[in-house]
């Protein structure tokens, strides 16, 4: 397709304010943190009610609740309509002082994290995994340009750390807006991704890693003999609207080619989208932006193509 449109708000990649950061090797915690907790185990009916492609929905949290992603299901049989609920987003920020990346919060993620309880939990007692998306921030600091195993391996802890600190399912990596080479910060490099993800999977073996496949980290996964395609369970297209089969060495049942933005996708592409990922054997439908309006004319669109069911909104 001609003139991919890729459609994010990044007010999540730039609110500093109430912020919490997270320097390598160590935690600050600002705000009464969530306790940590289990994973909970899917519900019979959301685990039962339906077959088919993994469905994933981004959230930018700046607007919107992550609730949202529970309010839908099957009309036939109940099941969830959303199999995978992202956080939109974390950052990865650059101290220019330490000449350090840390793992930092706005303080609509930070709210997201400190009310575990209430904003993530009640979606995994329903069976629905919720991934926190990392994304740049305008700083210079990046997946693609850690210059040493050591400062990828403590970036990768942060990471971890904050998926067992709040009971999370797993990251989602998005190389967008770094800004390679700002404050004096190094150009992207081969090595760096790969001794990422290499440690990042060795801390959290059981956990969702996903690609946003897009920027300088999504075309560099080999070094030095290692290549960490398998060590990811999802990669998607990031251009709303249109096909785009992920650049990656994944079976079709971890890929999503197709991505739609919720409620600006016409409801004919997010249908035909379906149609070609069950037509072609793909496992994973992405959408972006579900916000808290009744959105189930649109979520309808997919899910009778995907499962054969309209969807249900429930406020």
């Amino acid at each position: 397709m001609s003139n991919p449109i890729r459609r994010r708000v990044r007010t999540a990649a730039l609110a500093l304010s109430a912020a919490v950061t997270l320097t390598l090797g160590t935690t600050a915690m600002t705000g009464a943190a969530a306790a940590p907790a289990p994973d909970p185990a899917p519900s019979p009916a959301s685990a039962s009610a339906k077959q088919g492609p993994t469905s994933v929905a981004y959230i930018e949290v700046n607007n919107n609740s992550m609730l949202n992603a529970g309010k839908y299901t099957l009309a036939d049989g109940g099941g969830n309509a959303f199999d995978v609920a992202v956080i939109f987003a974390a950052n990865i920020n650059y101290d220019t002082g330490s000449k350090k990346a840390y793992l930092h919060f706005n303080e609509n993620v930070r709210r997201v994290l400190d009310n575990a309880a209430t904003e993530i939990r009640p979606l995994q007692q329903k069976g629905i995994k919720v991934v926190l998306s990392v994304l740049g921030n305008h700083q210079g600091a990046g997946f693609a340009n850690f210059t040493s195993q050591q400062t990828a391996s403590a970036f990768a802890k942060e990471m971890s750390d904050t998926v067992a600190e709040y009971g999370l399912d797993g990251i989602d990596f998005d190389d967008e807006y770094a800004e390679y080479g700002k404050n004096g910060t190094a150009q992207p490099n081969d090595s760096s991704f790969v001794h990422l993800v290499t440690a990042l999977r060795a801390d959290m073996p059981d956990k969702i890693i996903s690609l946003y496949n897009i920027g300088p980290a999504a075309s560099r996964l080999s070094y030095g003999g290692v290549d960490i395609s398998s060590k990811f369970d999802y990669a998607w297209n990031p251009y709303y609207g249109t096909w785009q089969v992920p650049g990656i060495g994944l079976p079709k049942s971890q890929l999503s080619p197709a991505a739609v933005e919720i409620g600006r996708t016409s409801q004919s592409t997010v249908t035909s989208l379906a149609r070609r990922t069950v037509g072609e054997g793909y496992g994973v439908y992405l959408t972006y932006n579900l916000d808290g309006s009744d959105r189930s004319a649109d979520v309808s669109a997919f899910t009778r193509e995907l499962y054969g069911s309209d969807a249900v909104y429930t406020p």
